[in-house]
């Protein structure tokens, strides 16, 4: 489906993937399972971007805007013209290269532990290089700070080294998702089912009450993703109700199955975003 397919329908938030291109090319990225995306390619040109979203924030309603990519900040001049549209915006970034000022604005800096694990999945140097970041970010800057963390069955047992790292930082708090494997998944870094992905999950659980200031991730969505419930909020995924999924294929923006890619393993499914919005529902929805 392309935007021009969308139904005139209300979708509070949207996330708009503005790039294929990324300064890094982590494992667990579902852009790169379809190939190298810095290859040269047409991608769509800013002003036309813009006034795609502008369009789609009025016969939509969005009210929130989830910028990604790749690397979003590879294309400022759409961020900075696009986050005048909508009351709040969230850019997730690899945090390796410079931040700039934005209205109404949370980043969202992904780092998946301490340095050894977080470069293995995401190459060699790269905590280092989002620490530089960090320190570079002015004193006084508008945009909240945030870190989220991708957990796998490489790094559970170290979640809490990355939370000690992070916490003397200009970061005011960290989010866990649980990674979306595909379908048929074998890697080293899923579980494999629900059961087995519990003790990653209690461990967040854990870490929730340890630092309840620092870890922003909701304990009824850490909750949710135990397996006597996952299943029942993947069945019936409030993030395709509630979010408009724009992805960026040469000129034009078209809408996936999921957020996570058209591969994904929806049973196994621990993105933050399903788990949070699931939250915010009756309890015995459920149940």
């Amino acid at each position: 489906m392309t935007t021009s397919a969308i139904p005139d329908r209300q979708y509070p938030g949207a996330v708009v993937n503005i790039t294929n291109r990324c300064s890094l090319s982590c494992r667990h990225c579902f852009v790169y399972r379809e190939g190298n995306p810095n290859q040269p390619r047409q991608e769509m040109d800013s002003a036309t971007m813009v006034r795609k979203l502008a369009e789609l924030q009025k016969r939509c309603g969005i009210l929130t805007m989830l910028w990604m990519g790749g690397e979003p900040l590879l294309r400022p001049e759409v961020l900075r013209e696009g986050a005048k549209l909508f009351g709040r915006n969230t850019v997730t970034t690899n945090g390796t290269l410079d931040l700039i000022e934005l209205p109404r604005c949370i980043y969202v800096i992904s780092l998946d532990g301490p340095p050894e694990l977080n470069d293995a999945i995401r190459g060699k140097g790269t905590f280092a290089r989002v620490m530089k970041t960090l320190r570079r970010v002015p004193a006084k800057f508008g945009p909240t700070l945030m870190c989220q963390c991708v957990v796998t069955r490489l790094n559970e047992d170290r979640l809490e080294e990355l939370v000690a790292r992070l916490r003397p930082t200009r970061i005011q708090g960290l989010t866990f998702s649980f990674y979306v494997p595909r379908q048929k998944d074998d890697s080293e870094l899923t579980w494999g089912s629900l059961e087995r992905r519990d003790r990653a999950v209690r461990e967040a659980i854990r870490l929730k009450e340890k630092y309840p200031d620092f870890i922003w991730s909701k304990r009824r969505s850490l909750e949710l993703m135990l397996s006597p419930h996952a299943k029942a909020v993947t069945d019936h995924c409030p993030a395709k109700q509630y979010v408009l999924p724009l992805y960026l294929e040469g000129e034009e923006f078209v809408i996936p199955y999921c957020c996570y890619g058209n591969d994904v393993d929806c049973d196994l499914c621990g993105a933050w975003v399903v788990f949070y919005l699931a939250a915010k529902l009756p309890v015995q929805l459920w149940r």
